[in-house]
């Protein structure tokens, strides 16, 4: 617990949990998919295929794209492309490609910030206790999401689908704003004015 002290790593697993706290898990996103647009049962279990192969083919691209424009670029548009998914399982009408759209945000999600959140944890932490930071920001995301599941589950039991969708979609919200300013870049810090020469004694005024 210590290495919480670093700053950087601080603020990467502050976000993390935030944002876990408004990710509902895939399984309620697939089974809103499924009343939302009416798909049959024995299509069902196809569901995370889609996801998973979205995410196979983009993941690579995604990562390397952090690395031109920046891990928090990335991170961040993630979580507004889950967003998105979000929003069209509110309030699309009932496209055909409605299915197609969803789980295509939802594999971009993952592409987005599974590799790139891991990315920047490992350059905030020493090398000797590189795999300590791993786990400890990814358990604590892993518990938030967690958390998720069990309150998105009561709010689907009390209010009913869309109610709890768009609490969740305008958590993801906030916290994602909350998470762009935590994360934003540090400003530099002042620089400091050379020092004066020394005067050489071999020359005379």
């Amino acid at each position: 617990m210590a290495l919480l002290r670093l700053p950087r790593l601080r603020a990467l697993a502050i976000c993390a949990v935030l944002l876990g706290l408004t990710t509902v898990s895939d399984a309620f996103v697939y089974l809103l998919l499924q009343r939302r647009t009416g798909i049959d049962d024995q299509w069902f279990p196809l569901l995370p295929l889609g996801t998973a192969a979205v995410f196979l083919l983009l993941a690579v691209p995604a990562g390397a794209l952090a690395d031109r424009i920046g891990r928090r670029t990335v991170f961040l548009t993630g979580h507004a492309l889950l967003l998105a998914a979000y929003g069209l399982l509110l309030w699309a009408p009932d496209w055909p490609a409605l299915p197609y759209l969803v789980l295509a945000l939802h594999g971009l999600f993952y592409a987005a910030t599974d590799g790139v959140l891991p990315a920047a944890v490992a350059a905030t932490v020493p090398e000797s206790l590189r795999a300590t930071g791993l786990a400890l920001v990814g358990t604590g995301q892993a518990l938030a999401r967690f958390g998720c599941s069990l309150a998105f589950g009561g709010a689907w039991t009390l209010w009913g689908t869309g109610p709890a969708l768009a609490a969740a979609a305008v958590g993801l919200l906030c916290c994602a704003g909350v998470a762009g300013h935590v994360l934003r870049p540090s400003p530099p810090g002042p620089t400091t004015p050379a020092a004066p020469a020394p005067p050489d004694p071999a020359r005379r005024p």
